[in-house]
């Protein structure tokens, strides 16, 4: 096998690992919106086949549908794409602060638990806030 030949094969490995997490995500994120795969499909004006192939990484969803399918699914990009946001507070440079972690970790939880959180956090400014 020659270095080229090398280079695409480690290529296209890291491809379909990316591929299968993408699919995964964009399935487990329809599902714990109680959508089916049909109504995701319709919005997105593919065939419900076609939206199954990229869950299960058969097929490589396009690039210009995950804007969409972001939105769709009310994910950001970096949700969508690695399965975290990216915290980052406009100039600055280094690791996360503890706070800006903890919002990241919480981002990660199930809707029902973020909910939960989010309201615990906001009765306590409003505790301390007047």
């Amino acid at each position: 096998m020659t270095v080229t030949q090398r280079i695409i094969a480690t290529m296209d490995s890291k491809d379909s690992a990316f591929f299968k997490e993408l699919g995964a995500r964009i399935a487990h994120a329809r599902k714990e919106r109680g959508m089916t795969q049909a109504a995701l499909a319709e919005q997105l004006g593919i065939a419900q086949q076609t939206l199954a192939h990229y869950e299960v990484a058969r097929a490589r969803i396009a690039a210009s549908l995950l804007p969409r399918v972001a939105e769709l699914l009310d994910l950001s990009l970096d949700e969508l794409l690695v399965g975290r946001p990216t915290i980052r507070l406009p100039g600055k440079r280094g690791p996360a602060s503890r706070i800006e972690q903890q919002i990241d970790a919480v981002t990660r939880l199930p809707k029902a638990s973020q909910k939960a959180v989010w309201q615990v956090l906001d009765a306590m400014i409003a505790q301390h806030a007047g």
